[in-house]
């Protein structure tokens, strides 16, 4: 049987019209413990459905050491029917009530050791195609939090600039890797937008294209990803974490089959893998 836990709603940011950041706090008890990279069941009673209980999962972008809040970043589903959740999420206040279930999912759970036994420092490649960005904001908070001293690349792709939900939040994090030195923590932030020609978009002057066009080699033979770490990118010295609409997985899979890499899924004999995903459609 399933237990609804209840929490009340304490912070609500409407980002634009179908884009918003919501924090959460139990009604009882403190902040579920949870992992960087899992996922929170949210529930609300549906009056076009006789108040049944409606759910469904969101990744979580808040980290396991904020005591505080729950935090997560929701995309309002419209097309091709609205989504019988995120309608009532987008007309939720501060104050108000909503249920939950506790954090679950190993999918896109960080790798710390590989299958010898031995620590796992290979580079880390989060690649995040709209809210699909927000387990790794989880990652690169917590990973700054603690110490972690791989080096760390997270990659969002939108179609917007105004969907560039944490923005803000990651340019900071690379702004003390730079003051700190990358001895001390390496990490990167980039985006992509998608629809570049679009006059919203006019001020973007970075990558454009899909996000996984960062793994597309230009001209010389490098990727924009490669030329931002300074590093060929190989199954031997880089991990990918890759969240979003099925075609963002095929997509960044596209380039990374022909270079040797497996996933999770498809995991060799001896249990290596270099590629971790997670899809919502």
């Amino acid at each position: 049987m399933v237990v609804d836990n209840k929490a009340t709603v304490t912070y609500v940011q409407l980002l634009k019209e179908d884009l918003i950041i919501i924090r959460l706090v139990p009604k009882e008890g403190s902040i579920p413990e949870y992992k960087a990279g899992q996922f929170i069941t949210l529930g609300l009673a549906n009056p076009v459905e006789n108040g049944k209980i409606v759910r469904r999962a969101y990744s979580i972008a808040s980290h396991p050491e904020n005591k505080d809040y729950v935090e997560l970043v929701v995309r309002w589903v419209r097309k091709p029917l609205p989504g019988r959740l995120t309608t009532q999420i987008f007309g939720i206040k501060e104050g108000d009530e909503i249920l939950w279930l506790k954090p679950t999912g190993r999918a896109l759970l960080i790798n710390d050791e590989l299958p010898n036994g031995e620590k796992d420092n290979r580079r880390m490649v989060c690649i995040g195609g709209g809210t699909g960005l927000a387990p790794f904001v989880s990652f690169a908070q917590h990973l700054h939090d603690i110490g972690d001293k791989r080096e760390i690349v997270v990659l969002h792709g939108a179609s917007y600039v105004d969907e560039l939900s944490y923005k803000d939040l990651l340019t900071s994090l690379e702004n003390d890797s730079i003051a700190r030195g990358k001895e001390e923590w390496n990490f990167k932030y980039r985006a992509a937008i998608s629809r570049p020609q679009e006059w919203f978009n006019r001020s973007w002057a970075g990558q454009v294209g899909r996000v996984e066009t960062f793994l597309r080699p230009r001209d010389g033979g490098l990727s924009p990803l490669e030329e931002l770490v300074g590093d060929k990118i190989t199954k031997e010295n880089t991990m990918f974490y890759v969240c979003g609409w099925q075609g963002t997985i095929d997509g960044v899979m596209d380039f990374l089959n022909p270079k040797g890499f497996v996933t999770e899924h498809g995991k060799r004999e001896d249990g290596s893998f270099e590629v971790k995903y997670e899809s919502y459609g």
